[in-house]
């Protein structure tokens, strides 16, 4: 399994001082662009471990197998190698040494992501990988659903990004031109049960901020004693 790929792209001198912010919220409240304009503000790394679901997904697609079976997720779960980039500047991911960071987005992954997220087989493998990614950074912005609840319960700072259903809708069309506000409303039930809010996790509303209003906001959540000297 390999877990530190991403990691290896900086020397120990280049990394944050051992911070964890996480930032959790529902789709279209910005998280991905929030999280790695903070990670660079920091001086951190950045971990997206949405896209490690999707990666999964992607490959079970891939090979024609029915996300809707969780035996049959379960069954294939642990073959795939499974690799992220957590340069903020350039993240990527790979699946058995193929760069998907692309193939992961599209709808077909969208649509089935969350079934296969849902299998406790598939979460029991990657947040044990996210775990090990994040103790390893020395420093790094993780985003995701149920980050701050049971990926990183620890973590220094925890946000929880938000915004209207209207402000999200809009957000998840800019990305993708195929998503409506049926598709995340859908999404959103499927989420559910692998998203909550932590008891201390700082609520943002995002609606009526830009994307440096956001990275301002989730910056000064992190006390001066824990930022990296720039």
């Amino acid at each position: 399994m390999k877990t530190s790929a991403g990691l290896a792209e900086e020397s120990e001198t280049d990394r944050g001082s051992g911070l964890v912010v996480a930032v959790d919220g529902p789709s279209g409240a910005g998280k991905s662009s929030a999280s790695r304009g903070a990670a660079r503000a920091l001086g951190l790394r950045y971990l997206d471990t949405g896209s490690m679901y999707r990666a999964l997904t992607w490959w079970l697609l891939d090979r024609g197998a029915d996300t809707t079976d969780p035996e049959v997720v379960a069954r294939l779960a642990a073959e795939p190698v499974i690799e992220v980039g957590t340069d903020p500047a350039a993240p990527w991911t790979r699946v058995d040494g193929t760069d998907v960071s692309e193939a992961i987005r599209t709808r077909e992954v969208t649509d089935a992501v969350s079934a296969v997220a849902a299998v406790p087989q598939v979460r029991a493998r990657l947040i044990a990988m996210q775990r090990e990614i994040i103790a390893s950074a020395g420093g790094i912005v993780a985003e995701g659903r149920d980050i701050g609840t049971v990926v990183a319960p620890d973590a220094q700072v925890k946000v929880f990004l938000t915004a209207d259903g209207a402000a999200r809708a809009s957000r998840r069309a800019a990305e993708a031109s195929w998503s409506t506000r049926a598709d995340q409303d859908r999404r959103d039930r499927m989420d559910a049960a692998q998203s909550g809010k932590a008891a201390d996790a700082v609520e943002v509303d995002s609606t009526g901020l830009d994307l440096d209003g956001v990275v301002g906001v989730i910056v000064g959540l992190v006390p001066k004693s824990l930022q990296k000297s720039r």
